[in-house]
């Protein structure tokens, strides 16, 4: 636990620096003011993921990285000293010593989630490995050739060499998801907090949806597994924008910023592009009042985020994008054979449907998703059910939206109207992410947070619609008996997964990880040389850890690009014309 609250701390205090600064550039270049603890920290988590990858395509994330990045944050901390100052008091002046004492309390339940838990399979099949590479060389060109999976090139692995502290520890650290998971909570913790008045209750269920998601992966953010990250990073994107909305907050800029955070969303995960969707919001805005270089500026951020990311995948893997061998216009000999690939993308696939086949990858949803639902546990077929039902009233919602539009378009209905039509939109982009999610490999932790958002936005809106009923016919007392039942449902659920959270703790206990967290696994390794370089393969399974390294899920032909491995590896059909 003092390790991973040590690095806690390093990690605060850089992204915190890091975004305070890129907050007073997006002040000047657009009038956004940013203030807010969490948002400034997560500005400066996007940026410090966008520096690793950069850095990585030159050097070793280590030392060299961290002290190049603590410079940078301490040139901040002089010039900026007292605008920091003034933030940091005004935050800590403005909330209550309950919520100190709540806040203090959640950093210590998450710092000990965080120190020990399930470490998940793949993290000891090629999470660590995929860290490892990164923590000693940076990139190298054609990794997917001795390991597929490498060429996942999920920006997550960058970020979490950045924190590692191999350097200094002699171990690696992974504390990234129980941070991410941490930052999340503070959205949860606006559940809690008392408000007279509330416009929507939107944002709430998104929130809520947040809080059930947390208590399902307390238990498994110990392990650098990039699907937590990616989900906790959409619920903090959909609920900043579902609060912007609730703010009545007319201006481009915060939404502009969030889709660029987006695009940061699918560097962690491919998958998370349809969120893009989002964007369509901003670019009105921004075309409407004829902002032309606004415009440029938000592409140009955009593409900063993106390129590193595109350029990693494209020297690991030989693509653009990967698995996407039809995107085949680079000509390099470390590029991974197309059938390869292909396969690859059909694995994927036909794991997420339950199906473990990947000759079955054609086979038509009418046929796998019968089995696939079968195969869910119990909430997740209720989730499903759910979703499917929600799907149809989204339906009738956009159209009974569209019809008011048409109709009163100059009254003040339509006013009232167009706080739906937004949150509408909202629940559009997460619909199609979850259909997205349904049809290509649907395996319920890659798409949990579209799951229960498209659950929880749909409950909002409706929930919204009968208060307004009861408020327009004068009911205040059925508006009293929603908002009684909505906080005991709040409270029950809150006190059975407190129940639940203390029961597992309690399990935990005996572990050793109150100094160092717990390490990634250990198994029974052989090894093979190939060019005087040693590669480790395990006895049995698949699965390797960290230590031994470079380590391969099985014995297999590696075909080296030159003497040393920092020269890169090539597919086996050169292996006869290589010198």
């Amino acid at each position: 636990m003092i390790s991973v609250a040590l690095n806690w701390i390093y990690l605060f205090v850089t992204i915190f620096l890091t975004g305070f600064g890129l907050c007073a550039v997006f002040y000047r270049f657009f009038a956004c003011h940013i203030q807010k603890i969490c948002s400034i920290a997560a500005v400066g988590l996007m940026a410090v993921t966008v520096y690793a990858q950069v850095f990585s395509l030159f050097y070793k994330v280590g030392f060299a990285a961290n002290l190049l990045l603590t410079v940078g944050c301490f040139g901040i901390a002089v010039v900026r000293r007292k605008q920091i100052t003034e933030v940091l008091l005004a935050a800590w002046k403005s909330k209550s010593a309950a919520w100190k004492l709540v806040m203090a309390a959640s950093i210590v339940v998450w710092c000990y989630c965080t120190s020990r838990g399930y470490m998940h399979y793949d993290s000891d099949l090629y999470h660590a490995q995929s860290i490892r590479w990164i923590e000693e060389y940076g990139i190298v060109k054609g990794l997917g050739n001795i390991h597929v999976r490498f060429a996942y090139n999920s920006s997550f692995f960058a970020l979490s060499a950045l924190y590692s502290m191999k350097f200094l520890c002699g171990k690696s650290l992974h504390t990234i998801n129980g941070f991410l998971a941490l930052m999340l909570w503070t959205q949860v913790m606006e559940l809690f907090r008392f408000r007279r008045y509330r416009n929507t209750l939107v944002t709430d269920f998104a929130r809520a949806g947040a809080f059930y998601y947390l208590t399902v992966i307390y238990s498994d953010i110990v392990a650098p597994a990039s699907d937590y990250a990616i989900m906790c990073v959409v619920f903090f994107i959909i609920i900043k924008w579902l609060e912007l909305l609730e703010n009545d907050e007319n201006k481009a800029a915060p939404y502009a910023l969030l889709c660029v955070g987006g695009v940061c969303a699918v560097t962690l995960k491919l998958t998370a592009g349809l969120i893009l969707v989002l964007v369509l919001k901003p670019v009105f805005l921004l075309v409407r009042d004829k902002k032309w270089r606004d415009i440029g500026l938000y592409f140009l951020l955009g593409l900063i985020v993106i390129t590193p990311w595109i350029a990693r995948t494209a020297v690991i893997s030989g693509y653009l994008l990967y698995p996407f061998p039809a995107l085949d216009i680079l000509d390099v000999d470390w590029k991974i054979d197309a059938a390869a690939a292909a396969l690859d993308a059909a694995e994927i696939k036909t794991w997420g449907r339950g199906l473990n086949n990947a000759a079955l990858v054609d086979m038509p949803v009418s046929e796998w998703f019968q089995n696939w639902f079968a195969t869910l546990p119990a909430t997740g077929k209720l989730f499903v059910l759910a979703d499917f039902g929600c799907i149809i009233l989204f339906v009738i919602l956009l159209l009974k939206n569209l019809s008011a539009i048409l109709k009163q378009r100059r009254s003040s209905a339509f006013q009232e109207n167009q706080l739906e039509s937004k949150q509408l939109f909202v629940l559009a982009a997460v619909i199609l992410s979850y259909g997205f999610w349904q049809l290509s490999a649907p395996l319920l932790r890659y798409g949990y947070a579209y799951v229960l958002l498209v659950i929880t936005i749909t409950a909002g809106i409706l929930c919204d619609m009968l208060i307004k009923y009861f408020h327009k016919h004068q009911k205040k007392d059925m508006i009293k008996g929603v908002a009684v039942l909505g906080t005991a449902a709040l409270l029950v659920f809150s006190a059975a997964k407190g129940f639940s959270l203390a029961r597992y703790a309690a399990a935990q206990l005996p572990k050793e990880a109150y100094i160092w967290q717990q390490d990634y696994g250990i198994y029974a390794l052989e090894s093979f040389e190939e060019a005087g370089n040693t590669f480790y393969y395990p006895v049995s399974g698949d699965r390797t850890g960290y230590e031994s390294f470079p380590a391969l899920p099985r014995k297999t032909k590696v075909v080296l690009r030159g003497e040393t491995l920092r020269d890169g590896f090539c597919p086996e059909h050169f292996s006869d014309t290589l010198p």
